[in-house]
């Protein structure tokens, strides 16, 4: 059986564990605490070393969805997590004072995957605020990491449908990049 080690990463409040309960086949494994920086994003609770959930695809294929936190103060976890991931979808709320900064900042914490163009990259919560639109995030990766292609979606991460479109493209990515060169020419 293939299997795929898949990141969620981003900031605090942008959608990653309810991305991995939209996904996951078994119940998600969760490790939620009391939100001690309600001042930063207003919710009760939040990661505090990983989420966990699986999911299916076809007869052999399974993957792994890992959330990391988004609180920088436990990057540590990023370290640990990114060591078998083969790909990272990094989820942004766009309702963030300049999300797309935000971005770039996520997606040089992992650089490793981003270079290896291992990432995409979901803008949730644009439904609340409207701009940037992904145009602006794709230009402003495409800067950073020119050469690289780093798909950009409007999701919403309760949206099993969206978050299954964002997985798929991660994997078919993934597996593009496995398949021998002389098959692909």
């Amino acid at each position: 059986m293939a299997e795929h080690v898949i990141l969620f990463s981003g900031p605090m409040g942008a959608g990653k564990t309810t991305a991995i309960q939209t996904l996951s086949e078994i119940e998600m494994v969760s490790t939620e605490a009391s939100n001690t920086e309600r001042h930063i994003v207003d919710k009760a609770t939040t990661t505090v070393a990983l989420d966990y959930g699986e999911i299916t695809l076809g007869l052999d294929e399974k993957v792994r969805l890992y959330g990391v936190p988004g609180q920088k103060r436990f990057d540590f976890m990023w370290t640990i997590l990114k060591e078998r991931a083969r790909g990272m979808i990094l989820l942004v709320g766009n309702d963030a004072p300049d999300p797309v900064a935000v971005a770039l900042e996520y997606l040089e914490s992992f650089r490793e995957l981003v270079e290896s163009g291992s990432a995409v990259v979901g803008v949730s919560r644009r439904d609340i605020v409207r701009a940037p639109n992904t145009d602006a995030y794709a230009d402003a990766i495409s800067a950073a990491y020119p050469g690289t292609m780093i798909p950009v979606f409007s999701v919403d991460p309760r949206n099993k449908a969206q978050m299954t479109t964002v997985l798929l493209t991660l994997v078919a990515t993934l597996e593009s990049r496995s398949v021998p060169e002389e098959v692909q020419s």
